[in-house]
């Protein structure tokens, strides 16, 4: 949700003088709302009234001026000032150095909307003849997959009945 400056300004001014901040109409509870407030009084402190301020449009940063930023970061200076500094969000900052980090100049690079699909042609993959050997070690396996399925469900059926004959028991033993 966006609030107005004046109303960031008053909410910093009452959180200065320790007064009671009433929590606006919105679907947010009072911690958080309490965490926008002292970020808001960090920016008061930091920049005046312009840092209570919005921008008036979203930035388009060139890859160019992204280096510099991350630059700065890289010569040690923290990343927090520099967004701050700067006026953009600490994350995105972090993003830049860490796509600068992964991939040089070409991580900085504006990315609009989404990526297209690269369609790959997948290759049919040519089926060799086996041998006379092969032809009947694989007829033999096929056989002994059927058979151990087989055994399986066996079993199961076994295991099934077995149970369910042990409940019947006990129940009538219970009933004894």
């Amino acid at each position: 949700m966006k609030y107005s400056w004046e109303f960031k300004l008053e909410c910093v001014n009452k959180y200065k003088n320790g007064e009671y901040i009433v929590l606006p109409r919105a679907l947010m509870n009072r911690k958080t709302f309490m965490n926008h407030v002292r970020e808001w009084v960090k920016n008061y402190d930091d920049l005046g009234i312009n840092g209570l301020k919005h921008s008036s449009t979203n930035k388009n940063w060139t890859p160019e001026k992204r280096f510099e930023l991350v630059a700065e970061v890289l010569a040690g200076h923290s990343i927090a000032s520099v967004a701050k500094n700067t006026h953009i969000n600490t994350g995105q900052l972090y993003q830049w150095v860490k796509r600068y980090n992964e991939k040089g100049m070409d991580g900085l690079q504006c990315k609009k909307g989404k990526p297209t699909k690269q369609f790959v042609m997948k290759q049919k993959t040519k089926k060799t003849k086996l041998s006379i050997s092969e032809q009947e070690e694989l007829e033999h396996l096929r056989e002994r997959n059927e058979y151990l399925e087989m055994e399986n469900e066996y079993l199961k059926k076994l295991d099934a009945l077995v149970s369910k004959r042990e409940a019947a028991e006990a129940r009538a033993k219970k009933q004894k």
